[in-house]
């Protein structure tokens, strides 16, 4: 099914999403990769502020490459979500409410994500060109010496995801490997 949502999410958007839906994400939503998700988690260790509010936000694992003088930003494409995984699930009881990037994740994480209903989106990896052009403003707010991992707030228009995790837990991954198993 086809859903055009915004950002910050909501809780009754996110109950509505299911594993297959394509997306599209109008709205604030934040990067980090997995320099920015060190950061934050040794900022939280020692009791500090994290960059910017968890509550019901989006992130996007993204390090874009640098924007042309007439751009934005670079190439947008996501990077393979696993590489933070160990940092998620806190995020998650923080109060981040979606992913979007691309691969499978950790059973630690997916059950961080149904008890804290969340949903993780990918975007479709090798695509940043066409991706950066839903991105109409991009701001570094927090790690600028990370460079391309330097925390962002990008406002986002109709940035087209597909949920491939639901906050019930419905993996995409799975349910469409043994479709194509039945099909065979």
């Amino acid at each position: 099914m086809e859903k055009h949502i915004n950002a910050p999410l909501s809780q009754e958007v996110i109950m509505d999403l299911k594993a297959g839906d394509y997306v599209y994400i109008t709205g604030t939503i934040y990067t980090a990769r997995d320099a920015a998700h060190k950061r934050m988690s040794e900022s939280l260790e020692k009791g500090e502020k994290l960059p910017f509010d968890m509550k019901d936000t989006i992130i996007y694992y993204l390090g874009p490459s640098p924007a042309r003088p007439d751009q934005v930003i670079g190439s947008a494409g996501p990077t393979t979500s696993s590489r933070m995984d160990k940092y998620t699930p806190d995020l998650l009881d923080r109060g981040l409410k979606g992913m979007i990037g691309k691969g499978k994740r950790s059973i630690q994480v997916i059950d961080s994500m149904k008890k804290n209903q969340c949903v993780y989106f990918a975007a479709i990896g090798g695509a940043g060109a066409l991706l950066s052009k839903c991105i109409r403003s991009s701001e570094v707010i927090a790690y600028e010496d990370l460079g391309t991992e330097a925390v962002r707030k990008l406002y986002v228009k109709e940035l087209p995801v597909v949920v491939v995790i639901d906050s019930y837990g419905n993996n995409l991954y799975e349910t469409a490997a043994e479709i194509y198993k039945k099909s065979s």
